[in-house]
């Protein structure tokens, strides 16, 4: 990320790299597998043929339990007859409707498939089948805007979802620390290296303490159930994403932006990829043979912008355009890690002599949570690094597209100009030339050389001065001269100066010089 900040330094206000969107689930593991639910209904003296009405009974109990906080403080709890809605937005337009700025806002359910047992032969089978599961939506005080969800249905697995930026907000509200804030982004930031260190304050939580909090408001009869057969949480991060903001200062990004995206669609190869990504390559460049994972780029244009995103299975790094505002853009690249097996960490064998350090799989545990920011951040540097290469010298379009547009000029409409048509052509060919580069031109001096033949009349010399001059304005109009003062004349302005050398070289060059590739 060193280079790319160093190439646009002058247009970068700051940078800010942290988690965006950490997905946790919660499990209780001695009910990971059928046997340990024989082992509770042994313990709590159930047949396995009553299997069936116990855990009626106790799914009740734990869907009263859950949502009682709610309905005592008479908030809504909804349940959705469609798993599409967006339960994301329902919740908010409940809190903004209700006028919640902190605590409990909803509480929605639904029918979803899960996993969970049954009871087959002497034995109990995991299944996945039908169960309620029911999100909580709320303001957290520490997390800002939050969900978790619980399966109300054994083994009663949980999963929270925070945002990182959400949670940097509130850090920073705690500090009165000045910010403009749109969507999960910050535009602009008053101290940019302080938020960065909040940031970093996330990855010391101690996460077991808020996680084991949120599990006790979601079902507040678990010791109760599990009284004879204890069990506790074990968490894990099942989704991370890692986001890169790069804050440019306002109207930087429209150019750079389309640029970068159309880069890395075109230049950056599957062994690119897998770099990035944090696959081994081989010295040759090639990808190897015993490489058989499903890896793919891909151009989207959405309603917020065009974005790219490379992935190799369940693990991806995108980068686009996350906000345009007047006090700032916003430029993310971003890594998702669905799948860890394909990162290690330096860590003892799980059970083992804790000197034995070695380089193993990384696990989805909260352990090893601080080693995947690690490796999300340095995948996203090395992504921005590899776009720092691209050519961002101004480009054609740039400089003749708004030509090509029709502009006001005292009020009065002037049309468009069009540099390649003969008529206009030659009307920049003639401003351009050398020798008015001292003096200037007057509108004698272009009669002179858009008129092949002088004037027969003065009527016919009235009106080619007519026609010149309304040249002359067209060209005002577009910022392509400007008039010197308390005279007659007209010098070239420095944009228009590069539109017309542009214009000129273009036409003039070959398909050679202009690299163009033909399709087959």
């Amino acid at each position: 990320m060193h280079q790319f900040i160093a190439k646009y330094k002058d247009q970068i206000q700051g940078v800010v790299s942290g988690f965006d969107r950490l997905v946790l689930r919660g499990s209780l593991r001695r009910l990971n597998y059928g046997k340990g639910m024989e082992e509770y209904l042994w313990q709590n003296g159930v047949l396995f043929k009553d299997y069936a009405q116990h855990v009626k009974r106790i799914s009740e109990r734990v869907k009263t339990a859950s949502v009682a906080p709610l309905v005592a403080k008479k908030l809504p709890v909804i349940y959705l007859r469609r798993t599409d809605v967006n339960k994301d937005q329902l919740a908010r337009q409940v809190a903004v409707e209700r006028g919640i700025t902190a605590g409990a806002v909803c509480a929605l359910s639904c029918l979803e498939p899960s996993r969970t047992f049954e009871h087959y032969g002497t034995h109990m089978v995991a299944r996945v089948r039908p169960c309620l599961a029911i999100y909580h939506y709320g303001i957290h005080p520490e997390f800002g805007w939050m969900h978790a969800r619980i399966q109300t249905w054994f083994p009663f697995h949980v999963q929270v979802c925070l945002n990182g930026r959400e949670w940097l907000a509130r850090q920073m509200d705690r500090e009165r620390l000045r910010y403009v804030r749109q969507d999960n982004c910050f535009p602009w930031l008053k101290d940019y290296e302080r938020a960065q260190q909040l940031l970093d304050q996330q990855l010391t939580v101690h996460w077991p303490e808020p996680l084991q909090s949120i599990a006790e408001q979601l079902n507040p009869i678990h010791e109760a159930i599990f009284q004879k057969y204890p069990s506790s949480y074990y968490w894990t991060c099942f989704q991370s994403e890692w986001a890169t903001d790069i804050l440019f200062r306002p109207g930087e990004l429209k150019r750079l932006e389309p640029l970068w995206l159309q880069h890395g669609m075109l230049s950056f190869s599957s062994p690119d990829v897998m770099r990035f990504l944090g696959q081994k390559v081989p010295l040759s460049g090639r990808i190897p043979a015993r490489f058989v994972r499903p890896l793919a780029t891909d151009l989207k244009r959405r309603q917020e912008g065009p974005r790219i995103k490379h992935r190799i299975d369940g693990n991806s790094v995108k980068a686009y355009g996350k906000a345009h505002t007047p006090v700032g853009d916003v430029f993310r690249v971003e890594l998702t890690i669905d799948q860890v097996e394909q990162f290690r960490v330096y860590r003892p064998k799980e059970g083992g002599p804790e000197q034995e350090l070695d380089w193993r799989q990384m696990r989805r545990g909260i352990a090893d949570l601080h080693r995947r920011a690690e490796v999300s951040d340095k995948a996203n540097r090395r992504y921005l690094n590899a776009l720092s290469q691209v050519d961002d010298s101004t480009r054609l379009e740039e400089l003749i597209g708004p030509l090509e547009q029709p502009r006001q000029w005292n009020g009065r409409r002037v049309r468009a100009l069009h540099p390649f048509q003969t008529d206009d052509n030659r009307l920049l060919e003639s401003v351009n030339r050398g020798e008015f580069t001292v003096n200037g031109f007057r509108n004698r001096d272009l009669q002179r050389l858009l008129y092949d033949a002088p004037a027969k009349s003065w009527q016919e010399s009235r009106r080619r001065s007519a026609a010149v001059s309304r040249k002359l304005r067209l060209l005002r109009a577009h910022g392509l001269i400007q008039k010197v003062p308390r005279t007659h004349r007209y010098h070239l302005t420095q944009a228009g100066r590069l539109a017309i050398v542009a214009v000129l070289a273009t036409q003039r060059a070959s398909l050679a010089q202009l690299n163009i590739k033909w399709a087959a």
